[in-house]
């Protein structure tokens, strides 16, 4: 009997129907096909609509930006609008105060000027004109200063032959001013030039002139 060496006869199962060379495992070959990869029209698609995207993006983010400084805006505006109604009730309510307070500075001023103005009288009324002065009050109207229909009330008119413009020659009552705002205009009595008085000066000159050059020296 002839001996077999073992494991060298023995082939391996093959299934029925099959060559050996197929039970060989196969290399696995690089797919030619391009099966998986994404066409190039597809990504250039792609991108495109994340361009546009962004594109709007961008837009509705300016648009909202211009709605919020748009905002800001007309808050910026309310609140100087509601600063200028607030100092403009406190000028009024001020403005009110102390026109209720002028008959009695009216009397001050005339208890003054008759030298009435003493002892504690005095220290009250000095008082109550410094709390005006402080709330803005100011007192305007002098003597001698051109008579300006703004801000003077003429009672009484004369003729002067002192003056050459319309003036104030007496303050009957002062007036009062709260910064550029007039409470009360002064009342005075005005003066004016005497009428006529520029008019014969300048013809007594005309007059003058007209001697003098007829009685010219008479040619020989």
């Amino acid at each position: 009997m002839t001996e077999e060496t073992p494991g060298f006869d023995e082939k391996p199962d093959v299934p029925s129907g099959a060559t050996p060379d197929d039970a060989e495992p196969q290399a696995a070959s690089p797919s030619g096909s391009g099966e998986g990869a994404a066409p190039a029209g597809d990504a250039s698609a792609q991108i495109a609509g994340l361009t546009a995207q962004l594109d709007q993006v961008r837009k509705a983010l300016e648009e909202r930006t211009a709605d919020l400084q748009r905002l800001q805006a007309e808050f910026q505006n309310y609140r100087r609008r509601v600063e200028r109604d607030r100092i403009a009730v406190k000028e009024i309510a001020v403005a009110n105060l102390l026109t209720e307070l002028m008959p009695t500075l009216d009397n001050i001023n005339r208890a003054r000027e008759h030298g009435e103005l003493v002892g504690g009288f005095k220290s009250v009324a000095e008082s109550l004109e410094t709390a005006a002065a402080k709330m803005g009050l100011q007192q305007f109207g002098k003597e001698g200063e051109p008579f300006d229909p703004t801000i003077h009330e003429a009672l009484m008119h004369s003729y002067a032959p002192d003056v050459t413009e319309t003036t104030c020659v007496a303050i009957l009552q002062p007036g009062y001013r709260i910064g550029e705002r007039t409470i009360r205009p002064a009342r005075v009595a005005v003066a004016e030039p005497q009428p006529g008085a520029t008019g014969t000066g300048k013809a007594e000159d005309e007059s003058e002139a007209g001697d003098e050059k007829d009685n010219g020296p008479e040619e020989g």
